[in-house]
């Protein structure tokens, strides 16, 4: 009759040792963090796309106010940094604008940081236009070229 009373106990202390009881839980505390970080390197990738945008689309309008005849960079500076203010700086931070003019060409470098989503992750952006010097070529006779 004592063993009949000690089974129930065994098969209870069983039962505690070796269920499931609570696994959802621990699961959960693992799984969870993950998940949000996925979700937010996702969020960081897609930022640090928009801000490489960003930085194409001012080093193109600082091409353009660059390189018409008598332009001079700090007019293609100018026309960078006025697109920037347009779009808003909150994407690409600590923005620097390198303007280089020679004789026949324009080059046009626009780099800075994205926003950090993900604490401490600080991607570089970086965007580069080139393109030739306008220049008034007049109209020559066709035997004269």
């Amino acid at each position: 009759m004592g063993s009949r009373l000690l089974q129930p106990r065994r098969i209870r202390l069983y039962r505690v040792l070796h269920g499931d009881r609570g696994s959802v839980s621990a699961e959960l505390v693992i799984a969870t963090p993950l998940l949000l970080l996925m979700v937010m390197a996702i969020v960081q990738f897609a930022l640090w796309s928009h801000a490489t945008h960003i930085a194409q689309a001012a080093a193109a309008q600082g091409l353009a106010a660059a390189r018409v005849q008598d332009a001079t960079t700090p007019q293609g500076d100018a026309a960078a940094r006025h697109l920037l203010d347009q779009l808003g700086r909150s994407p690409l931070t600590n923005t620097r604008i390198d303007a280089t003019r020679s004789g026949d060409a324009v080059f046009i470098r626009v780099s800075g940081d994205t926003s950090a989503v993900i604490p401490f992750l600080h991607l570089p952006v970086h965007a580069e236009a080139a393109g030739p010097v306008e220049r008034f070529m007049p109209d020559l006779p066709a035997g004269r070229r």
